[in-house]
């Protein structure tokens, strides 16, 4: 993507053909390969549909990792999201479990509700696209579905026999014939070897309280220091509520956007119009309302930052190497942040650039903050 930026194509003025998506994963294939060797823990991958433009091209994540697993050795691979209400949930129950089988427990599992209504509707789920009185009721449709879904997948994972009786999900669904009588559960194969942790996107309150009330690990993106230790703080305290004694930095995460360089200017350089372009793509979708307006004022629903607000607020870490550490050490020290996974791949960026992002991260950022992959 050459052209990236705001001096780019409109997003949905771009159309990329099958060749450019077959290419994309040759690069995802290089770059888990880098992972490997570098040892990072997970690679985390994004489900999306009918996505001409060229963002995010990977419909079905277990699939693919399932690949990327017989191309690494020891690197993980998840799902950053299964996009639960575009699935039947037992299919994806089914899918997840032989994954795990099959990569020897080199599975990280990861759901979400959905961002895309194209996708949404045409897969047969719903989901908001804006903050009308629409997008609301669209929302809550979408959480009951979603909520349902989990129910399900879990109660197939983890009982030899179970049903389901819901406001979206009748399962087995009644009367179905079966050698001379009816179906009364169903019992799925394969079930999974251990235990499956489910990772969130926790971006809304209700998400929050639903996340740590049944015991879901949660995906945080960042919003800059304080308002990131707000939610970080929030979900310790509901999730102690309901049981858990988590200690500060205990079953989340922070998803943060990383760009480095040698100097602060090379990385603004590099960072820029890969930067624009992802905030062009998803500002119509309401993702960046975390920002603070300089005037105090609220921030629209699709806001446009700049590089630069996106650096000065801490809601990315891009810079030199030791800019970059500085801040993740930040998050690590002001808010308890653990388990970072961190963005490299906005559009624009080549193989060969991608592949420098990981290298200076795992071999001159971590250290400074006292990481070592290799170790």
């Amino acid at each position: 993507m050459p052209d990236a930026g705001y001096g780019g194509p409109e997003p949905v003025d771009r159309r990329y053909d099958n060749p450019d998506f077959i290419a994309c994963y040759d690069n995802l294939t290089a770059w888990a390969k880098t992972m490997d060797r570098l040892s990072y823990d997970t690679m985390w991958l994004t489900e999306h549909h009918f996505q001409y433009e060229g963002y995010e091209v990977t419909p079905n994540l277990i699939l693919f990792g399932l690949h990327l697993a017989k191309e690494t050795e020891r690197l993980r691979l998840g799902q950053m999201f299964n996009i639960v209400p575009q699935w039947h949930p037992l299919r994806l129950a089914e899918d997840a479990a032989m994954m795990q089988i099959l990569t020897n427990d080199r599975m990280q599992f990861g759901v979400g509700r959905g961002t895309v209504p194209r996708e949404a509707q045409s897969l047969g789920g719903v989901v908001a696209s804006g903050d009308n009185e629409m997008s609301a009721e669209l929302d809550r449709v979408n959480r009951e579905i979603f909520e349902e879904s989990m129910e399900i997948i879990k109660e197939a994972w983890y009982n030899e026999r179970f049903s389901f009786t819901g406001k979206h999900f009748v399962l087995p669904p009644p009367g179905i014939p079966d050698r001379g009588s009816t179906v009364q559960d169903l019992t799925l194969i394969p079930k999974p070897i251990a235990p499956i942790d489910v990772w969130q996107a926790v971006t809304s309150p209700a998400t929050l309280e639903y996340t740590a009330r049944v015991g879901h690990h949660a995906v945080m993106p960042a919003r800059g220091i304080e308002k990131t230790k707000t939610w970080w703080d929030e979900f310790g305290t509901k999730a102690n509520e309901h049981g858990w004694e988590l200690g500060q930095g205990d079953r989340r995460c922070l998803a943060l956007n990383a760009h480095v360089g040698r100097t602060s200017d090379e990385a603004r350089k590099g960072a820029r119009n890969a930067h624009d372009e992802w905030i062009k793509f998803l500002s119509p979708y309401g993702r960046f309302r975390s920002y603070s307006m300089p005037d105090g004022s609220e921030t629209p629903f699709d806001h446009k930052p700049r590089l630069e607000d996106s650096i000065d607020q801490d809601v990315m870490a891009i810079g030199s190497v030791e800019e970059v550490a500085d801040t993740m050490g930040r998050y690590r020290d002001e808010v308890g942040v653990e388990h970072f996974v961190l963005f490299f791949d906005m559009p624009g960026l080549t193989q060969e650039a991608m592949n420098e992002q990981l290298e200076l991260m795992a071999t001159e950022v971590l250290p400074l903050i006292g990481v070592e992959l290799n170790s």
